[in-house]
């Protein structure tokens, strides 16, 4: 294989996809826009049908309410009765309003994504070797399929044989082509994406209407979508608040009789709506959606809202040293020249060698002396026509033969037996650099050059894990937020703490088995403390699947996607941060919006309790001190608002309230101001604003 036909014959590799018209784009939801208040506003009348306004015991009872109130305006029309009945409705269209815009970003994703389950046409391996032509429908799990350049991967599976460039943009949203081979913990293909070059056997792990994209299009829907325990919680919550609510409204008439004061059902049911905590409970259903949805906007698929949600009470995280805190590939720091070799004649046949080295450690080595020495990255007309070495298991070597020249680069002991087969020897002194670099956590990499009869040493390569920039800062930031963080890797005790000190992780476990990271999960969680950690192995699966938060990478094995209860699309194992942000901010937004709304409810008492009992009880006149023109404007302005802030808020039930790192108590303190003070004033100012508009309605001011 020349240096030529592997830099240049993978097409697509290097440079952006071509745009195809036909291609579907995962839709992004991102900032809110009034715009899909209307695209949901059909949805949203659909939802008055009362067997699916029964499964919010709030809302459930407001529509009672306008029901009861329509009757009555009918039997008895006036405008203060119409004019309540309707921003009753208004109530219940805008609680389901809420639910329709969280639910139409997710049918809008799942529009894109139904898009890449196309009909295909799968190339099944038979017993005898041959090939059959079958439609992808009636593949079954453990059937294998060969798949080309240009064709269409027919169904979830694993690679077991070759290596492919594949086009996951369909599903990821990302043109950057990746790459898959058989073995190891990049090996998973989703039915749906695109080999770009070469050819892969896949072996099919899912059946049809079971595939990952099928799971991927139920759960972004909300099918799939179950209540959280704190959810289920503050729905309880919420019908009991409705239920004493209620019994006090009731018991209201009766006092009004007693005291010689009839009082107007319409008024009491106005009151009733007002007081029960429907803010929260219009906007409950949303946040949980839009919880998941701000993952989906990530590329993190949530396989149920209680992994969101436990994500934002995550007390310990685990992470993976290699591809997390430190790059996914050792790369080139140094080079080390052999005794009476030149650095730069080191560099040049360390750049000879690497150029048509695909892998991100050779691609390094370029990088390195290009920065060091000045040297080109890109191979001249003679270096291409040269003929590249590639690297096997059984040579452990990889290296470039021209006329006259050959160039080795691979294992210490690997490259010294290939000097020592033509003629060469080592001096001491590369050994011990070789011992120096392993001992030191580092990788040696020795470089080897044979020409005119004499064979050298040049020196060694050192490859070393390299810290990513900004993960101490990160880590930092968990701290502030209460969470421990824990890295595990297989190094050695030394370099596993030189590492760990290096990021600012709390602590570290080296030489890390399966067992290992199953055990610490378990003993975590028998203190009381949420886990969650990141893996894309099959050797992960046991811990994700033990783990209260586990993040499987999409480039990982099908045991991995199986064993967590999250998918991060873009195989990105520090986006766990993000989602622990998430679920912080899902169980945030919840406590900020039900603070809100119960602090609501005060200004709601000087509006309407005057207006009710002022004929009995004329000294709550004094209440009226937001000088609301007449009973009846007062009662129609605070059922007006009581509607109006639910629309004012669905923007922030979707986009959620904004999270910084910080303590339990900041968190309480910064709700209670915000909210809680802000729930008093701005029902005290909308009410009275809109007062200002109602009494100037001829019947009611």
């Amino acid at each position: 294989m020349s240096v030529q036909s592997t830099v240049e014959e993978r097409p697509g590799v290097a440079g952006t996809l071509p745009d195809d018209p036909h291609e579907p784009t995962p839709v992004k939801a991102g900032i809110f826009s009034p715009r899909q208040m209307l695209t949901a506003l059909p949805g949203a009348v659909r939802k008055l049908d009362p067997r699916h306004l029964a499964r919010n015991p709030v809302m459930f009872v407001v529509f009672v309410g306008s029901v009861v109130t329509t009757l009555m305006a009918v039997g008895d029309p006036s405008v203060f009765s119409w004019v309540v009945t309707a921003w009753l409705w208004f109530t219940v269209l805008f609680a389901n309003l809420a639910e329709s815009v969280a639910e139409g970003r997710g049918k809008a994703q799942a529009a894109s994504l139904r898009k890449v389950k196309q009909d295909t046409t799968a190339h099944r391996l038979t017993t005898s070797g041959t090939t059959e032509s079958v439609p992808g429908t009636e593949l079954k799990v453990g059937d294998r399929v060969v798949v080309t350049a240009g064709e269409v991967i027919p169904g979830d599976g694993d690679v077991v044989e070759g290596i492919a460039t594949v086009d996951e943009s369909a599903i990821t949203g990302e043109s950057a082509p990746v790459v898959r081979e058989s073995g190891g913990d990049r090996c998973a293909v989703t039915g749906g994406t695109i080999v770009l070059s070469d050819r892969i056997v896949v072996e099919i792990t899912a059946a049809p209407g079971h595939s990952f994209v099928d799971r991927m299009i139920a759960l972004v829907e909300g099918a799939a979508r179950q209540k959280t325990p704190n959810e289920i919680a503050l729905n309880i919550l919420l019908a009991s608040l409705t239920v004493v609510f209620m019994l006090a409204v009731v018991a209201i008439g009766p006092m009004g009789l007693y005291a010689g004061h009839e009082q107007d059902p319409v008024k009491l049911i106005a009151l009733l709506v007002c007081l029960i905590p429907t803010t929260i409970g219009a906007l409950l259903s949303a946040i949980g959606i839009a919880g998941m949805d701000r993952l989906v906007q990530r590329n993190v698929l949530a396989m149920s809202g209680r992994a969101v949600e436990a994500a934002g009470d995550i007390d310990t995280l685990l992470m993976d040293k290699t591809g997390t805190i430190t790059f996914g590939n050792r790369r080139a720091t140094a080079l080390h020249p052999a005794p009476g070799v030149d650095a730069a004649e080191l560099a040049a046949a360390a750049r000879l060698s690497s150029l048509a080295d695909g892998t991100p450690e050779g691609r390094s080595i370029v990088d390195l002396c290009a920065a060091e020495f000045g040297l080109s990255p890109d191979p001249t007309e003679s270096e291409r026509a040269a003929e590249f070495v590639p690297f096997t298991a059984q040579t452990r070597m990889s290296g470039l033969d021209q006329p006259g020249a050959e160039i080795r680069k691979g294992a210490g002991d690997a490259v010294l037996a290939w000097v020592a087969t033509h003629g060469g020897s080592a001096e001491p002194a590369v050994t011990d650099t070789v011992n120096e670099i392993a001992l030191g956590g580092g990788t040696p990499l020795v470089v080897a050059r044979a020409s005119a009869g004499q064979t050298r040493v040049l020196g060694v390569v050192q490859l070393s894990d390299v810290v990513k920039p900004g993960i101490a800062q990160r880590f930092a930031e968990l701290r502030a937020m209460g969470i421990r963080t824990v890295m595990v890797t297989g190094d050695n005790p030394l370099t596993a703490k030189a590492i760990a000190a290096e990021a600012g992780v709390d602590d570290f476990m080296a030489e890390a088995t399966p067992e290992d990271k199953l055990a610490l999960i378990r003993k975590e969680q028998a203190g009381g403390r949420l886990v969650a950690m990141t893996g894309d192995g099959t050797n992960d699966a046991p811990a994700l699947a033990q783990a209260d938060v586990g993040v499987a990478m999409n480039t990982g094995t099908s045991a991995a996607k199986e064993a967590g209860n999250m998918v991060d699309l873009d195989s990105d194992p520090t986006k766990l941060i993000e989602v622990v942000e998430i679920g912080k901010q899902l169980l945030i937004t919840r406590g900020a919006l039900t603070t809100f709304s119960l602090a609501n409810d005060l200004a709601k008492y000087f509006a309407i309790l005057p207006a009710l009992f002022s004929g009995i009880y004329p000294q709550l006149g004094a209440l009226n001190i937001m000088h609301l023109a007449t009973p009846q404007s007062a009662i129609v302005s605070a059922v007006v608002f009581n509607a109006l802030v639910i629309v004012a808020l669905i923007p922030l039930a979707l986009k959620g309230v904004r999270y910084r790192p910080s303590t339990a108590s900041q968190l309480l303190g910064r709700n209670l101001l915000i909210y809680g003070l802000g729930g008093v004033i701005t029902p005290f100012v909308g009410i009275w604003l809109i007062d200002l508009v109602v009494r100037l309605v001829p019947g009611i001011g």
